[in-house]
């Protein structure tokens, strides 16, 4: 693996991993990532599947945009998000089914 950073420092590659997590980070961001995970959904639909408001959806939306997890594109008055990566939703699925087991 090549240093590509101070000594003492992480690595690029570890801080841009760090950001990442980061932003996967919140349970409704999590939920967004899921339904993602099953092809483009609507802010509409998005609101139905997790059950919080409309204004705290686009909120974490914009968060994964920035994030350049999610990506968005218009399609006629309604804008239609996706995953931009899929092992984005292979991690987020993995993370899900760890928590879940007893």
């Amino acid at each position: 693996m090549a240093m590509d950073s101070a000594p003492g420092e992480p690595s690029r590659e570890l801080q841009a991993a760090s950001e990442l997590l980061r932003a996967l980070a919140a349970p409704v961001r999590l939920g967004i990532v899921r339904e993602l995970s099953g092809g483009h959904r609507r802010v509409h639909e998005l609101v139905d599947a997790l059950g919080v408001s409309q204004p705290l959806v686009s909120q974490h939306l914009r968060v994964l945009r920035t994030s350049r997890i999610v990506t968005a594109h218009r399609r006629s008055r309604e804008i239609e998000y996706s995953l931009t990566d899929g092992h984005i939703a292979h991690i987020v699925l993995d993370a899900i089914r760890h928590a879940s087991e007893d």
